[in-house]
């Protein structure tokens, strides 16, 4: 297929105003334009203000590097490679979005989870490579739920770095930590989950390419009850 040429200001909009339509899906990838040019576009948006158009551009995101790896997996890895880099104080960056995106992109190609899931883990390790702001940290654990709620056999080994996620004074870390324990079968963390059904804070929670407000102690019970069945 020939791809479409576009200025880059002319892509930017065009690609937002996809991102944006009521007909946005998980299975948008731009198939028309070049992947290079389209990826640029899409990592500049994960620090747009609007958070609808941040979070379905990780999602497109995904879409496109799942569809790279299928056709020529270094050029996909390549990808993995930049988004890790920008989580390296080397880079000079912060990596908004770094995480999910690489969460995304897992949840949707089995071989790069294979090769890339350990990498996401350590990002929550204190011994490992561990993000201390905690936007990243939201970003890491929602990556984590992402790709555990595809592919749990993969996040295993985070059954234990989820318990001092529930100490942060952030909600939506809390409540996306309330979520993996559920996915993993937990049962270390069950007392913080108990502590978590009297609280009746909504959180923001991005799924099926829309922006979800949850409880937390919704999130908490339904987590308890998938631990205990």
């Amino acid at each position: 297929m020939e791809k479409k040429n576009y200025s880059s200001s002319k892509l930017k909009a065009h690609v937002r105003e996809m991102l944006l339509s009521e007909q946005f899906t998980y299975g948008c990838c731009f198939e028309s334009y070049s992947p290079r040019l389209v990826l640029a576009v899409l990592f500049s948006m994960y620090f747009d203000s609007n958070q609808l158009l941040r979070w379905r551009a990780i999602t497109a995101t995904g879409s496109i590097v799942s569809k790279m790896a299928d056709e020529n997996m270094e050029s996909a890895r390549i990808v993995m490679r930049r988004l890790m880099w920008t989580l390296n104080d080397e880079s000079g960056g912060i990596g908004w979005g770094s995480p999910e995106a690489m969460g995304e992109i897992m949840s949707r190609h089995r071989k790069l989870a294979d090769e890339y899931n350990r990498i996401l883990i350590s990002y929550l390790m204190e011994d490992g490579n561990y993000l201390e702001l905690e936007m990243l940290q939201r970003g890491a654990l929602w990556a984590l739920a992402r790709l555990a709620g595809e592919r749990p056999d993969l996040c295993i080994k985070a059954k234990g770095l989820i318990k001092p996620y529930f100490s942060s004074d952030d909600k939506e870390i809390k409540g996306i930590a309330a979520m993996i324990s559920g996915i993993l079968k937990e049962e270390e963390v069950l007392g913080e989950l108990e502590a978590l059904t009297s609280d009746e804070t909504m959180i923001e929670f991005y799924e099926n390419c829309e922006i979800k407000k949850l409880k937390l102690s919704n999130i908490a019970a339904d987590s308890i009850i998938a631990i205990i069945k």
